[in-house]
């Protein structure tokens, strides 16, 4: 190639829109809001890349939401960003959720980490694409789920159930009776979490 192209970094574009003419509030270049979205100026709204939270598409989905049920006189719970799903759509994909290993040694937490390759799983065999794993990881202490990443066919698919699975607190004991049909790529992600306590069969 000729030419490389390095994007670093997002953000706000907020300027010239007026928003000096109405006395709105920018912190670092972002728009202010409150746990609403709702700005300094009252009845103004602002979500999205240009508030500063993870500028990604869903993200920006799930606080509009809010924002426009706020509006609707609707009590809304806050939206979770301790459970945002993070993609990349390059080939292997790759996907995650949560906290990783390094970031919950960090906070102190006693973790119990699962791990499972694709290359044991029947339907990455069949298809031809064993690249990758899921690696899942709970907090020892309550059994919680806080952080699952996938490298690997389709991770981008696979995420939704471990987002839930964070988003709702589920524990391992909660998680490991799951069926998963097969042949799927699923299955990797059931026998990573038995992995975690050691009770991986395929592995």
């Amino acid at each position: 190639a000729d030419y490389t192209l390095m994007a670093i970094g997002v953000r706000a574009n907020v300027e010239n829109i007026g928003l000096d003419k109405i006395g709105m509030e920018l912190d670092s270049g972002w728009i202010k809001v409150n746990g609403d979205y709702e700005t300094n100026v009252s009845g103004v709204y602002a979500i999205g890349d240009v508030i500063g939270n993870p500028c990604l598409a869903h993200v920006a989905s799930a606080e509009g939401v809010h924002a426009v049920e706020k509006i609707a006189g609707q009590n809304p719970p806050p939206v979770n960003y301790e459970a945002i799903p993070a993609c990349t759509y390059c080939k292997p994909q790759v996907a995650s959720v949560g906290l990783t290993e390094k970031k919950a040694i960090e906070k102190g937490l006693e973790i119990a980490v699962g791990k499972f390759h694709f290359r044991a799983n029947g339907k990455s065999l069949a298809s031809g694409e064993f690249d990758g794993f899921v690696k899942v990881i709970f907090d020892s202490k309550t059994d919680q789920l806080i952080g699952a990443h996938i490298i690997g066919s389709e991770a981008t698919e696979l995420i939704p159930e471990l987002t839930l699975a964070i988003t709702n607190k589920m524990t391992f004991d909660e998680l490991k009776n799951s069926i998963h049909a097969h042949p799927t790529l699923s299955e990797a992600v059931k026998e990573a979490i038995h992995d975690a306590y050691g009770e991986a069969i395929h592995k």
